[in-house]
């Protein structure tokens, strides 16, 4: 078990060394005995917050004092002191109206969302566990403390942590709190999108996302109604042995644990539904949902407050994931070109992951997905010229033949199509008498006329 760090050890001491008691607590001990690295340092004290202002001067920074907080600054990290307390109601399903500072560690622990987040250990490595948090922990099993329905009644948004720490550790969730979950769901209405994305990044990429995802659609569809038609939507195609949830679930745990990535597989086919036709045969199509998806999907990003620049990248991933990439240096130079390296990069994670998840008789895309990547390496290799700032000439050069304004970017553009298709070699002096050619002819068409 790794051990609780210096400065944080010297937070505790200060407060024990005053007459007061103070412990780490929640997510720190528990990732703690997990032997994982704590992302945050919390403690939880006797001391009143103005006790805690008073003792530790001016490394003290008064963040939350209505709750019991006080934030202390170590030189190495920020650590959340907070006054033992029971809440109030909770009538937003989201914040207690108020709180009551105790004296009690134990009545602090009661209040909180799942046993393993209700432990408290010393600096001297004592465990305080009266939920048994622990041996839950080693059983991987998630259990709310005491009625899960009044606990995701208080707090909406436990439903979907307490999905996101399954996920994330692999963890079972016990049945009782698991029924909760399901029938508190709607209650997830009220949380703010923000929170919301938070929570499902962080498990979309856990190493049971698969699982959680399976077990738990109907508490998604509450913020994400677009995957509800997917659920055992039949695909009648050869080249699908699953639905089309099945399948989306398949290609999510098939591309590395990256939020972009993940949410891209995970609605890269929920346009699906929306564009199903038959053919004469009984075989089934779905001809345009690549940008079905893409109109789907660009809704779920704005409603759950994406950023700009991962909204781009998930779009154009959606949209292009049924697109052909041939193991030409064509081919590859157009995607290039479209989508830069990273992009395409992605694409290909994308296409292997869809590919991973259809019928396994037709999972021999691996290997033509092999080679495209094998002509991409050789054209970086050698810097092969896939965008403007490749080509050998630039727009200081065409203004020299007499270019001017959109008609130069138009001629770098058409050169460089050329060059990517092997119709014009990237050379500097061909290309400028290429360049010069194409302005006479127009001229001369323009006399002409």
């Amino acid at each position: 078990m790794e051990r609780i760090p210096e400065d944080v050890v010297w937070v505790l001491g200060k407060l024990t060394d005053a007459g007061y008691e103070a412990w780490c607590v929640g997510g720190c001990v528990r990732d703690l005995l997990l032997g994982r690295e704590p992302g945050d340092w919390d403690a939880t004290t006797s001391a009143l917050p103005e006790e805690t202002l008073a003792l530790f001067g001016e490394a003290a920074i008064p963040t939350g004092l209505q709750h019991g907080t006080v934030t202390v600054r170590t030189g190495i990290r920020h650590v959340e002191v907070t006054t033992y307390r029971t809440d109030g109601d909770y009538t937003d399903h989201r914040h207690p109206e108020g709180v009551t500072f105790t004296r009690s560690l134990e009545e602090d622990l009661r209040r909180r969302d799942f046993t393993i987040n209700a432990m408290a250990m010393s600096a001297a490595g004592e465990l305080r566990d009266p939920m048994n948090g622990r041996a839950d922990m080693m059983a991987g099993c998630l259990r709310c403390v005491g009625d899960a329905n009044k606990r995701f009644d208080e707090d909406a948004l436990r439903i979907l942590r307490g999905l996101r720490f399954a996920s994330v550790l692999g963890f079972t969730i016990e049945e009782k709190t698991a029924a909760g979950m399901r029938e508190n769901c709607g209650l997830l209405r009220s949380i703010a999108a923000e929170r919301i994305r938070v929570e499902w990044d962080k498990l979309l990429c856990g190493v049971n996302a698969g699982e959680i995802l399976r077990g738990y659609p109907d508490v998604f569809g509450v913020f994400l109604p677009e995957i509800l038609p997917a659920i055992g939507f039949e695909q009648r195609s050869k080249y699908h042995c699953y639905d089309v949830w099945e399948h989306t679930i398949r290609s999510v745990e098939s591309v590395p644990s990256d939020p972009v990535l993940r949410m891209v597989m995970l609605l890269h086919d929920i346009g699906k539904p929306e564009s199903f036709s038959v053919d004469a045969d009984g075989e089934g199509h779905f001809y345009g949902h690549p940008k079905c998806s893409a109109k789907q999907a660009e809704k779920v990003l704005a409603r759950l407050r994406y950023d700009n620049e991962s909204k781009r990248r998930i779009l154009t991933l959606v949209e292009l994931h049924d697109w052909p990439i041939l193991a030409t240096e064509k081919s590859v130079g157009r995607a290039l070109r479209r989508l830069g390296e990273a992009d395409l990069r992605r694409l290909l994670l994308v296409k292997r992951a869809d590919n991973l998840a259809q019928a396994s008789e037709y999972r021999g895309r691996q290997a033509e997905l092999d080679e495209v990547e094998k002509v991409m390496e050789s054209m970086l290799q050698r810097e092969a010229c896939f965008s403007l700032k490749h080509l050998a000439v630039n727009g200081r050069d065409l203004m020299c033949l007499g270019y001017s304004g959109a008609a130069i970017g138009e001629m770098l553009e058409g050169m460089l199509s050329g060059v990517i298709d092997g119709e014009l070699e990237n050379d500097r002096e061909k290309l400028l008498v290429f360049a010069g050619k194409e302005k006479a002819k127009n001229l001369k068409i323009g006399i002409d006329k």
